[in-house]
C-alpha cells in the first residue's frame, strides 16, 4: 500500500471548463492564493463588476483626489464569498496593514494599499476584486477529479499585463488547448 502527500495548487490558475454549471464561475479564470487540506481560496480575476477604483475610492476616500488613471482601474468580481470585502493581487513590496506573501507575488486586503495607488505610492501592477472564491476541505480537489476545472500554473504576464477578456484563453493556451474547441457537454470516455 503507498501513501501518497496531496497535490496542493496554490499559484495555479484555475481554468472554468466549459460545461461549468455554476452560473457564478462560467468562462472564469481564477487566480488560487490558497490550497491545503482544509480547502482553498482564489480570486477570479477576469470578470469585471463594473465598479472602477475611482468609485471605491469615492466611498472610502472621497477628500482624495483621484488620478485618471487610477481612477479607471477596473474592479473585478472576485468570488460570491464576501462580495463587500476588497482584496489586492499585487507585486512588490510595500508597508500595508495587511499583506500576506504569496511567494511571486502579494495579496493585500487593507483600505491603506488602495489610499496609497490614489496618492501614487501603491504597487505598479494590481488587480483588485471584491470577494473571493472558496472552496471546503476536499472540495476543490473533488471539482478537477470531476473535470469542472483544468488547472495550470499562474502567469504573472497573463495575470498582470494582458486585458481581462484574453487573460482565460491565454490561460488555457499556455496548457495547448483552444477552448473553443472544446464541448459544452460533459462525459467520460
Amino acid at each position: 500500500m503507498s501513501t501518497s502527500t496531496p497535490s496542493y495548487l496554490k499559484h495555479q490558475f484555475l481554468i472554468a471548463m466549459p460545461h461549468m454549471s455554476d452560473p457564478r464561475f462560467v468562462h472564469t479564470l481564477i487566480y488560487l492564493c490558497d490550497h491545503n487540506e482544509e480547502g482553498a481560496m482564489g480570486l477570479v480575476v477576469n470578470q469585471p463588476s463594473g465598479l472602477s477604483l475611482g468609485d471605491i475610492l469615492d466611498q472610502l476616500a472621497p477628500e482624495l483626489e483621484v488620478p485618471a488613471t487610477c481612477a479607471s482601474q477596473v474592479i473585478y468580481s472576485g468570488g460570491p464569498v464576501q462580495p463587500e470585502r476588497g482584496f489586492v493581487l499585487h507585486r512588490g513590496d510595500g508597508q500595508w496593514e495587511s499583506t500576506l506573501d504569496l511567494g511571486p507575488i502579494q495579496l493585500t486586503t487593507s483600505r491603506d494599499i488602495l489610499i496609497d495607488m490614489a496618492r501614487g505610492h501603491g504597487p505598479d501592477t494590481a488587480v483588485i476584486a471584491l470577494g473571493y472564491a472558496g472552496w471546503g476541505a476536499g472540495q476543490l480537489d473533488q471539482e478537477l477529479i470531476d473535470n469542472v476545472w483544468l488547472n495550470c500554473p499562474a502567469d504573472l504576464s497573463i495575470l498582470f499585463d494582458l486585458p481581462c477578456e484574453q487573460r482565460l484563453s491565454a490561460a488555457a493556451r499556455s496548457l495547448g488547448i483552444d477552448l473553443n474547441l472544446l464541448t459544452s457537454q460533459a462525459g467520460h470516455a
